[in-house]
C-alpha cells in the first residue's frame, strides 16, 4: 500500500534497506557496550505506508499493550521515530539489560528509565548512522516512554491525515539469551519522505561514480 507518489524504485528500496542495515548494526553495537553481553540484531525488512496501514500491521501481529519509545528528530527530513514492542517483550528487554537476578519490585521502578535508555540508544545508532551515510545530521530529542495500542501510538485515531507516512521495519534481537520482537517506526510528512528519496538519489549516485 505504498502511495505513488513516493514510491521506491529497486535501487532506491536496496539503498535505503543497506542504509537502515548499517544503522541497526551500529545500533546492536552500541546497545553490545551498555549490557556487556552479545546483541544480534536482524536485517530488517523496510515499507514505506501510511500510517492507517503502519498501525493495521501491528494490530494484526500484536494483541497486548504496546510499549513504545519515541523521539523526534529534525534536520534536512524531520518527523517521529518509534521503537515499538510489546508489553512482555518490553519487560523481557529490560531483564535483558539489567540482569535476571533482579526482584520483580525493583525492576518495575527501573523499567521506564531502561526503555527510555535503550531506545535512545537504539533510534540514535539507528537514524544518526544512516543521516551520516547521507551527509547530514539530525538533532534527536529525548526519549519518551508511551504505552497504548498502534492506533494510538500512530495517531490515526481523530485526525488520521493519509499525507503522513511511516518508515517501517520489522526486527527481531536477543540479548543474553532473551529472544525480542520489535519494530522501528519513523513518521514523516510527505515532504520529509521526498527529501530523504532525494539523498537516496544522491547516496546511489555517490556510490556509482567511486566505483
Amino acid at each position: 500500500m505504498t502511495d505513488n507518489t513516493i514510491a521506491l524504485d529497486e535501487l532506491e528500496r536496496d539503498a535505503l534497506t543497506e542504509l537502515v542495515n548499517i544503522g541497526v548494526s551500529r545500533a546492536a553495537a552500541s546497545l553490545r557496550k551498555m549490557v556487556n553481553r552479545q546483541v544480534i540484531l536482524s536485517v530488517p525488512s523496510v515499507e514505506i505506508v501510511t500510517r492507517k496501514s503502519a498501525a493495521a500491521l501491528i494490530g494484526q501481529r500484536e494483541s497486548e499493550t504496546l510499549i513504545a519509545v519515541q523521539q523526534q528528530f529534525e534536520g534536512p527530513f524531520s518527523g517521529r521515530a518509534l521503537l515499538i514492542f510489546p508489553e512482555s517483550n518490553g519487560l523481557s528487554l529490560v531483564r535483558a539489560i539489567v540482569g535476571d537476578e533482579m526482584d520483580e519490585a525493583d525492576l518495575a521502578s527501573m523499567e521506564e528509565e531502561a526503555l527510555a535508555e535503550t531506545g535512545n540508544v537504539i533510534l540514535n545508532g539507528c537514524l544518526g548512522t544512516m543521516a551520516n551515510m547521507l551527509q547530514h545530521t539530525l538533532k534527536m530529542s529525548l526519549p519518551d516512554v508511551r504505552r497504548g495500542d498502534s492506533n494510538l501510538l500512530f495517531g490515526v485515531l481523530g485526525s488520521a491525515r493519509e499525507e503522513s507516512f511511516v518508515l517501517f521495519l520489522y526486527i527481531n534481537f536477543s540479548v543474553r539469551e532473551h529472544n525480542i520482537r520489535g519494530y522501528i517506526a519513523m513518521i514523516m510528512d510527505l515532504p520529509s519522505l521526498e527529501k530523504l528519496k532525494q539523498l537516496i538519489a544522491d547516496f546511489i549516485n555517490r556510490v556509482m561514480t567511486a566505483t
